[in-house]
């Protein structure tokens, strides 16, 4: 699962092509096709049937092709992939369809016909500030003033005033949103490396970053983007912060955007997906039952729409979101045997979009699907699923490393495997210790499971009431609080003291809140 096969460029690309795009390419190659068209059609054909990359064997299967004529017709074939993609899809795109009407544009100015030219300059400019896509602006006007300044084709000194008006706000605009997706991007990378904020040292270290990168003007701007990139940061901002109830506001700002515009969604459909995911997850790590089965119904309602089923990208993010929204509904809920049960089909679809699901989503579902059969009880499997964490090259979330670790050690305290739990112990608190990764939950624990292994069956009830009482009070400190988010140590606890399984507790919490 999740392997990412092939790095072969032209492999990845024929993979990704719907059976509408694989019939529009043969079509568009056909129509312009010389006798080496005729060839690329075979090497497509050849691809297309391979399950990997095998070059080797592609030439095999291609009599008369030498290795350097193939790399020759893989970049033409590439080329021309592409090419017939834009061509399908520039009614789908408005970036797209900036970009045609500027080529236009520029075409119909270098053959002299300079009033047909600022028409579609205009309509470009109408588009985009309709859309609030400012980037394609510059190069319009860029191209208008060539024009201006060396064709009279209107009232120049009207026209110079307005074109330097329209540049100067153009430039503004860019400027704004520039620094404001900048500040959203480098708070995402934060977190991807690192996690969540582990003591007052990390919270300060990304406070005085946030603070330091933050426009000074970023409250008074009204701008569709310049609102976008501004919740984007806070929601991130907030998360690394732990400070659950800040995310939950500005993830839900984020969404209300595009419910107040909601044109924009076509626009920016990936970013809309990506705030839903957000929503749902602030609605899960506040355990607010009612509002994430409300924003799931909204996802699964948007997920159905032909934009989202009729694009691979978005299509592709959508599932991935909505297995991660459903697995997190069956720990909310403490169905964990029900949630094991859809893991297969699970599988199965995820299998369709192998070669397209990147490191950072892979390892988050393996953590999953391991707590999924964690709670359960089918410890093995659980195991099986956190291997590949612990033995990803990855420099990528260090605190779902660590907490596969632990989970790792503590489903084999649960298989009673005792021979291995002294060094497994070691192994966990050296890796930890390295990063310096603990918190004070995470260091008790580690501490009970070390010395668990000497404790007899009496001695280990109250060791498990001691465990709960140091940690119990933990619940609600802000940097503490990833401990539970990833692991639901009082529950287990509880678990162990009443003799019940984690899914019951769990599962209990969760009919008691119904009735609040």
């Amino acid at each position: 699962m999740m392997s990412n096969r092939s790095a072969d460029i032209l492999f990845l690309l024929i993979k990704s092509l719907e059976k509408a795009e694989k019939r529009y390419f043969k079509l568009y190659i056909t129509r312009n096709s010389g006798k080496t068209d005729l060839k690329i059609v075979k090497l497509f054909d050849a691809i297309e049937r391979s399950s990997e990359y095998d070059e080797k064997a592609l030439l095999k299967k291609l009599p008369g092709f030498t290795k350097s004529r193939l790399a020759n017709l893989k970049n033409h074939l590439y080329k021309e992939i592409l090419s017939s993609l834009r061509l399908l899809k520039s009614d789908d795109s408005v970036d797209l369809q900036l970009t045609e009407l500027f080529d236009f544009a520029h075409i119909l100015y270098k053959k002299g016909l300079f009033l047909q030219s600022l028409r579609y300059i205009d309509k470009a400019k109408e588009t985009a500030r309709s859309q609030h896509k400012y980037n394609i602006i510059p190069p319009l006007l860029s191209l208008e003033k060539r024009i201006e300044s060396l064709h009279i084709t209107r009232h120049i000194q009207d026209r110079a005033e307005t074109l330097s008006a329209e540049v100067n706000n153009a430039n503004l605009h860019i400027d704004r949103v520039g620094r404001l997706s900048n500040l959203s991007l480098r708070l995402f990378s934060w977190f991807v490396q690192h996690g969540h904020a582990r003591n007052e040292a990390d919270e300060l270290g990304v406070k005085k970053f946030f603070q330091e990168n933050l426009p000074a003007d970023a409250w008074q701007l009204e701008g569709f983007y310049e609102r976008l990139y501004l919740y984007q940061s806070i929601t991130w901002y907030a998360f690394i912060r732990q400070d659950f109830l800040q995310y939950y506001r500005y993830s839900q700002r984020w969404v209300d955007l595009f419910t107040r515009q909601p044109a924009m969604v076509r626009v920016e459909t990936g970013h809309y997906i990506k705030g839903i995911h957000q929503l749902l997850n602030a609605h899960f790590d506040l355990r607010n039952h009612r509002a994430f089965g409300k924003t799931l119904r909204l996802f699964e309602s948007v997920a159905s729409l032909d934009r989202i089923r009729n694009n691979d990208n978005f299509r592709i993010q959508t599932f991935i979101y909505l297995i991660t929204a459903r697995i997190n509904q069956h720990f909310m809920q403490g169905t964990f045997k029900e949630g094991v049960k859809r893991i297969p089909e699970m599988k199965k679809e995820l299998l369709k979009y192998d070669l397209f699901i990147d490191s950072h989503h892979g390892l988050v579902l393996h953590y999953k699907f391991a707590m999924l059969y964690f709670g359960s009880g089918d410890y093995g499997r659980c195991i099986d699923h956190l291997q590949p964490i612990m033995q990803s090259a990855s420099h990528l979330r260090y605190d779902l490393q660590c907490y596969a670790r632990l989970l790792h050690l503590i489903a084999h305290y649960e298989l009673g495997n005792e021979v291995l739990m002294e060094s497994l112990t070691k192994s966990v608190y050296r890796f930890m210790s390295k990063l310096q990764n603990f918190t004070v939950v995470e260091e008790a624990m580690l501490r009970f499971l070390r010395r668990s292994i000497t404790l007899t069956p009496r001695q280990l009830v109250p060791a498990f009431a001691e465990l709960l009482d140091q940690i119990k009070h933990l619940e609600k400190n802000r940097f503490q609080t990833r401990a539970f988010a990833y692991l639901d140590v009082i529950s287990w606890l509880e678990a162990k003291l009443s003799g019940r399984s984690l899914e019951k507790v769990i599962r209990e919490k969760y009919l008691q809140s119904r009735h609040r």
